[in-house]
């Protein structure tokens, strides 16, 4: 949707960009209604209210499915590095020293900041104002959610924060102000966070009053999300700095060990007061493109197929930017030069495996070869990559009924063309088979690439977050259109993760982190389609997972684990940087060039600072700022 902004002071704060009744004639889901509608006392009005909620909602879709927040949370990385056809909003995060230093005029490094201030200024707006329309005090509670999601977004990523953006504490601000301070990470946390996601888990209901909007659970996972977090920082164990600066002490009291066990206590409630939501039986389910919205999924940056006004992007052709989600076309190889006997054998289609190449960030060789490294019970990597592209030339018009290709072999539409190997094949020849740099096995028809011998030209994609549409018609449809597919944010199986990482930092309870990786882990066996094979597989490895499990996990298994469930979910970098892991984990990488017959991996190394922990504050608000320059200065993160 195209969204109009309202620019009230320094931070853009107030952004009422759509006023949106609260539910449809025909559908329980939010129904948005563009209005113009922007005076001081909106919020005082149960219209200015509910389109002030439903804007939180939308401006989800701002950050989640963006092509930049997922470069910034997941290049530089151990999951992502930078791709043939990146720019510097790629190849500037990944620190390996092939782009410029971090800059604080960097956009990629800026979107949260800008994104985020209107949200949580609109939300001060919807709670200060709520008495007057006497609304619900559970509709209110999803207000204050999403003003603490906010903070806690932007206190991961920059540290201390202003909470006063021009009119007090908290307060809503509708006037222009040229200045500012940044509050301290205890004072965001323990002032603004924390009472919120209370509130709000004490407000919420059970169930949600309409499809994806938040619940008890909902805030209770966030909460024991910000909990531990915020144990970590105050424990900090590789001295990393803060800024502002102050000492790693909690106002309330409280030591690291008692936010460890707060964050164990409340997972544990939301794994056993699970309301709506449940583990999928099938790790497959959770990404499958026609089982979107499904009862794992918590929260989600929503997007539809049936408008285009509602969509908040085109269904054709889309650009970057703004609401559109095309995140997954980032760290999409281009495939469409793979050409068989003269034809182009696969095709851009609007499909899960397929969608539109912008090929700016490609997974590590480590990756494929450490981190999945179990493809064949462990059902995660199938679920997660695109393992084979197949042809689909017939859809495209191609009257050609097979084609001649590896070993001479003869291939129809739908059989695989070039197949990423599960393991090593010391017997691959690489002949740049299919103008891909593919190499071939006796008899094979597809030509294949060893998992460690990938390049930044081709590689396998992320299957997980593709292309969905039911208007194909049966033919490529439309793939060059943003993905009319919700992006998630917040999943139920992300309670036994929090639960687990807790007790490997002390907490105890009634159940242990092997008992609470284990139901994950068992799920990750058990098998009903094989993405790869695009086959039925009845297949159930969980006893095998369970019992390669160690008995004394640790942090490093717990973040393997993470990143086996959650692979470019916008998670790694919060992660690695909440545990304070990130160079370790992520200081060096693996990957042939950019040239697709370049088979020959070079090891990288990356220069992480340790004020690389911090994101530069954005130049345009230190540009706005009505300071000195030495003010501007004290206020920037240092190193920047």
């Amino acid at each position: 949707m195209r969204t109009i902004k309202s620019k009230f002071g320094l931070f853009g704060l107030l952004s009422m960009v759509l006023l949106v009744g609260f539910q449809s004639c025909s559908e329980d889901i939010l129904e948005e209604k563009p209005r113009s509608v922007f005076t001081p006392g909106f919020f005082q009005t149960e219209l200015g209210v509910q389109g002030g909620i439903t804007f939180l909602y939308e401006n989800m879709r701002y950050l989640y499915g963006h092509e930049y927040y997922f470069s910034l949370l997941e290049t530089g990385t151990d999951e992502y590095t930078y791709a043939q056809s990146a720019d510097n909003n790629f190849i500037v995060p990944d620190l390996s020293g092939a782009g410029a230093a971090i800059q604080s005029d960097t956009y990629v490094t800026g979107i949260s900041w800008n994104t985020v201030f209107p949200a949580i200024n609109t939300a001060s707006g919807i709670i200060e104002n709520a008495e007057a329309v006497d609304l619900d005090e559970s509709l209110i509670a999803e207000a204050r959610f999403f003003r603490a999601f906010n903070y806690f977004t932007l206190v991961q990523q920059y540290g201390g924060v202003p909470l006063d953006l021009g009119s007090g504490e908290l307060e809503f601000n509708n006037n222009a102000v040229r200045t500012s301070v940044r509050n301290t990470v205890p004072e965001v946390y323990t002032r603004a966070i924390f009472p919120d996601l209370i509130t709000a888990v004490n407000n919420l209901p059970v169930n949600p009053r309409l499809t994806g909007t938040v619940t008890k659970n909902v805030a209770r996972l966030e909460l024991a999300k910000a909990y531990l977090t915020y144990g970590w920082w105050l424990e900090n164990p590789n001295n990393i700095p803060t800024y502002p600066e102050t000492s790693r002490t909690d106002p309330d009291g409280h030591d690291a060990q008692w936010y460890f066990q707060e964050a164990y206590d409340l997972a544990v409630e939301g794994i056993e007061n699970p309301g709506p939501y449940a583990l999928q039986e099938y790790y497959y389910d959770i990404h499958l493109g026609s089982n979107d919205r499904n009862s794992e999924w918590m929260l989600y940056a929503d997007r539809t197929e049936e408008s285009q006004i509602y969509n908040g992007a085109d269904l054709g052709w889309s650009g970057g930017g703004g609401s559109a989600n095309i995140a997954v076309w980032m760290a999409t190889p281009n495939y469409t030069t793979i050409s068989v006997d003269g034809v182009a054998a696969v095709q851009r289609e609007a499909a899960q495996s397929y969608g539109r190449p912008w090929t700016r960030m490609a997974p590590t060789v480590e990756v494929l070869t450490e981190t999945f490294d179990n493809k064949d019970m462990d059902s995660r990597y199938d679920g997660t990559f695109v393992s084979t592209y197949r042809g689909n030339w017939d859809k495209g018009g191609s009257p050609e009924a097979t084609l001649t290709a590896a070993n001479d072999l003869e291939i129809a539409p739908g059989d695989a063309v070039v197949s990423f190997l599960d393991e090593h094949n010391p017997n691959v020849d690489y002949v740049n088979g299919a103008n891909i740099g593919g190499g071939v096995i006796p008899g094979r028809a597809d030509y294949v690439i060893n998992p460690d011998e990938i390049n930044r030209r081709f590689y396998p994609g992320l299957w997980k977050h593709g292309t969905y549409r039911t208007d194909n018609q049966g033919g490529l449809g439309q793939p060059n259109g943003a993905l009319t597919r919700p992006f998630p944010i917040a999943k139920y199986s992300e309670f036994y993760f929090v639960a687990a990482e807790a007790a490997v930092k002390g907490a105890s309870g009634s159940y242990s982190a092997y008992d609470l990786i284990n139901v994950i882990r068992a799920r990750a066996g058990n098998w009903r389609f094989d993405n790869g094979e695009q086959e039925v597989r009845n297949a159930d490895f969980s006893d095998e997972l369970v019992a390669a499990t160690p008995m004394d996990i640790d942090i490093d298994y717990i973040l393997m684990e993470r990143s086996r469930e959650y692979y470019g979910e916008l998670k790694r970098w919060l992660d690695l940087v909440r545990t304070q892991k990130w160079a370790e984990f992520a200081g060096t990488y693996t990957i042939a060039g950019n040239a697709a017959t370049d088979h020959d991996p070079e090891t990288f190394t990356r220069t992480i600072e340790d004020y690389h922990y911090l994101r530069p504050i954005p130049q345009g608000q230190l540009d706005d700022l009505d300071m000195s320059e030495a003010e501007k200065d004290a206020y920037q993160n240092p190193g920047y």
